[in-house]
């Protein structure tokens, strides 16, 4: 019996570092770039993921991250900057396996037992681009992973910290020499 809690505690501890991840969000921008030159924005779909309320709800965090900064939204066409959003989803899988005995890992002459479980979830990643209008040159570029629930309500949790994450001490300034 003892065998059997050690060994399920083992297979326990081993699958949980693969599966708890936290949201994590880069930025990267152009330091010589003077964004005070920046008041207005547009938002284009750049890569889709194929769900439009998702799409929506992103689009709208985004844009109000940037309003809270003091930048105001303007139709497509007629902005200082262009905010290009792309966006990926995939069905990532995880196997966990458990024994019964030893005998599965065969340390023992007994024949053991295993039983795998197949669990599978959504990875994301969004990718925020800022481009100049004037001149199309990149200025910024922030990317969020996360894993994505089926769960509508948390989503729109993650897109909203992505958003505050991704845009804290936005904009930047230019680095002096």
């Amino acid at each position: 019996m003892l065998r059997y809690v050690f060994a399920v505690m083992l297979g326990a501890a081993l699958v949980v570092p693969s599966t708890a991840s936290a949201q994590s969000v880069q930025k990267d921008w152009d330091k010589a770039y003077d964004f005070s030159q920046l008041k207005t924005f547009s938002i284009k779909m750049g890569t889709s993921w194929g769900n439009q309320l998702s799409e929506e709800r992103v689009s709208n965090d985004i844009a109000e991250a940037l309003i809270e900064r003091g930048w105001k939204r303007v139709p497509e066409g007629s902005g200082d900057a262009v905010v290009v959003l792309h966006g990926a989803t995939q069905t990532k899988r995880n196997l966990n396996t458990f024994y019964d005995s030893w005998g599965g890992w065969g340390w023992s002459a007994g024949p053991g037992m295993a039983s795998t479980t197949v669990s599978e979830y959504r990875v994301g990643t969004l990718v925020v681009d800022i481009f100049d209008a004037k001149t199309q040159k990149l200025a910024f570029r922030g990317t969020a992973t996360d894993e994505l629930s089926n769960n509508p309500a948390k989503n729109q949790k993650k897109s909203d910290k992505a958003a505050q994450k991704m845009f804290k001490d936005f904009p930047p300034s230019a680095k002096k020499s």
